[in-house]
């Protein structure tokens, strides 16, 4: 895609890549914000470093040194870009994903390869996001979770679902996989929103409609991905 920004080019060559046996699996994703100059359009280059800085296949691409390292000021001012933002570290909670992939960049002893463009709502602006806001993202990504896993869903006011699809360990550093089902009890979704947790009965696909993704997250940074309609095989 072209931009009018200094972000760069990183999706140029991107290819496809598939992970199974995700689920609760460690990462961070590492945002560059910047303003496209025709539009005024906020858009982040966002990178992940899933399969990398794990040469033990530990589990774990996102080593507390590595992260605690990430001068995300720094970052601003070397990329020339309006922002920079560290989401993560993170847990999947998924079980398989599919997308693709480009360059690989080194963020201060931290890899992460370009996954996505994200185009930033100007309420949330360069800090990353707000709770309970959809975005939306520019990505041919599949994810999914199969037939007997939990599923952590959002339902909105409007009656959409959205499905987590990776935990955040930033705002609550405590945080567990095991103790996502009990979410519910802490959450505060604007009116009209509820937490449920369920066991699906049969493999669930998410996708993008014709290449765009919307997304959203709670107030503990947990991100969630709208199912239904275009964006899944079904709605849980």
């Amino acid at each position: 895609m072209t931009l009018a920004t200094n972000l760069p080019p990183d999706d140029v060559g991107a290819t496809l890549r598939r992970s199974d046996g995700v689920r609760g699996r460690r990462y961070t994703e590492i945002f560059l914000i910047d303003a496209d100059a025709a539009s005024g359009q906020l858009i982040a280059a966002v990178y992940n470093t899933s399969g990398l800085n794990d040469p033990a296949d530990t589990g774990d691409s996102s080593p507390q040194q590595l992260v605690d390292q990430l001068d995300v000021e720094a970052l601003k001012d070397e990329y020339g870009v309006l922002g920079a933002f560290r989401n993560g570290p993170r847990l999947w909670t998924l079980d398989w994903m599919e997308g693709m992939a480009g360059a690989e960049r080194d963020f201060h002893g931290l890899r992460a390869r370009w996954v996505m463009w994200l185009d930033v709502p100007k309420e949330v602006g360069a800090q990353g996001s707000v709770p309970y806001t959809p975005m939306t993202g520019r990505r041919d990504t599949s994810f999914g979770i199969n037939a007997g896993s939990p599923a952590f869903i959002l339902d909105d006011a409007d009656g959409h679902s959205w499905v987590m699809k990776s935990a955040s360990l930033m705002v609550d550093p405590n945080q567990t996989y095991d103790g996502l089902s009990g979410l519910g009890d802490s959450l505060q979704p604007r009116p009209g929103w509820r937490f449920r947790t369920m066991v699906l009965g049969s493999n669930l696909v998410l996708t993008p409609d014709n290449g765009t993704a919307r997304i959203t997250q709670d107030e503990l940074g947990n991100t969630y991905d709208r199912v239904g309609g275009p964006f899944s095989n079904y709605t849980p």
